[in-house]
């Protein structure tokens, strides 16, 4: 399973740009401008050439592709729970559209296991790296909360996927908290699993839409969410072919793609109430530990219109 660190980083250093250029703040006139990550379920929509016609653009995280929608380069885009509550706290016009089912097992904290770290308690005092605002931020505060630490108990350092994995492999740090499919791809020898989210964060992906392009492409973006779904539910009746699809696109072997996609693939779920309470309580933790500047009304964003489009 070693994968060399060129391979690594051909995949996680690539930016916006792929299979088409992002439009001007005009909202692209007629054309859909997708904001995708490798491993979100709209890079199996890419993949397939499910949705011909839409302009797509590559992001390697969650806060990069929420700029993108505030500075109208994006009409959707693919985050985990964090970025839209970043985003919403910096002002970002967007409104939720659609999620998908928890996946709880698809972020986790990675340890040498020459380290000898048994559980995260064993991390007071220690440096944590993560990528500042994402999904994995969130695990950070609920672990610290379980174990009865808080943000003063460790040191974070905020890096970015490509930056964390070199500081994680050169012991520059004691801990990584980090998504599939760059988690799989550091399930190396000797790397420990210390902890995922189960049981503390239910780590859905939300499809966002710049609030402008929610206004003026409705019935495009209903249709679009319509092959979303249609794709996703493809890819998790059909998953050897889904990693087959995928492994090119994500630039790693079948293996590791499949053995991601177990635990990282979801359906889309019902963009309830209720999907809005968790984010409201997320949104609020934050605010409590003062990562975000004020409270922020996440549940406002819940646009209701495009509900059944992707379910």
């Amino acid at each position: 399973m070693r994968r060399s660190l060129a391979l690594c980083a051909a995949m996680i250093l690539a930016v916006a740009g792929c299979g088409g250029s992002p439009g001007g703040d005009d909202r692209g006139g007629d054309v859909l401008r997708i904001g995708y990550q490798r491993f979100g379920g709209l890079s199996l929509v890419k993949a397939r050439g499910d949705a011909p016609g839409v302009e797509w653009s590559l992001f390697e995280s969650g806060p990069a592709l929420t700029e993108a929608i505030k500075a109208g380069a994006i009409d959707i885009g693919q985050t985990g729970e964090a970025p839209p509550i970043f985003a919403a706290a910096a002002k970002t016009p967007f409104v939720i559209a659609a999620t998908g089912a928890p996946s709880p097992k698809s972020e986790a904290v990675l340890v040498k296991a020459s380290r000898g770290y048994k559980s995260f308690a064993d991390l007071r005092g220690r440096t944590i790296a993560l990528n500042k605002g994402s999904n994995v931020h969130w695990l950070l505060v609920k672990l610290l909360e379980a174990n009865g630490m808080t943000l003063r108990d460790v040191t974070v350092k905020y890096l970015k996927p490509a930056e964390g994995r070199p500081a994680f492999d050169n012991d520059q740090v004691d801990a990584w908290i980090i998504w599939d499919p760059y988690f799989a791809l550091a399930e190396q020898p000797g790397v420990r699993v210390l902890a995922d989210a189960t049981g503390l964060a239910n780590n859905r992906e939300y499809l966002l839409v710049a609030k402008d392009s929610a206004e003026k492409k409705t019935e495009q973006i209903k249709t679009f969410l319509a092959t979303y779904e249609k794709t996703t539910a493809w890819g998790i009746a059909h998953p050897a072919e889904r990693a087959k699809v995928l492994a090119p696109e994500l630039k790693i072997d079948e293996a590791t793609t499949e053995r991601a996609l177990a635990r990282a693939a979801q359906p889309v779920a019902p963009l309830t109430p209720a999907v809005g309470d968790e984010l409201q309580a997320i949104a609020d933790g934050f605010t409590e530990l003062d990562l975000i500047p004020g409270r922020v009304d996440v549940r406002s964003l819940i646009d209701t219109r495009f509900s059944g489009a992707a379910q």
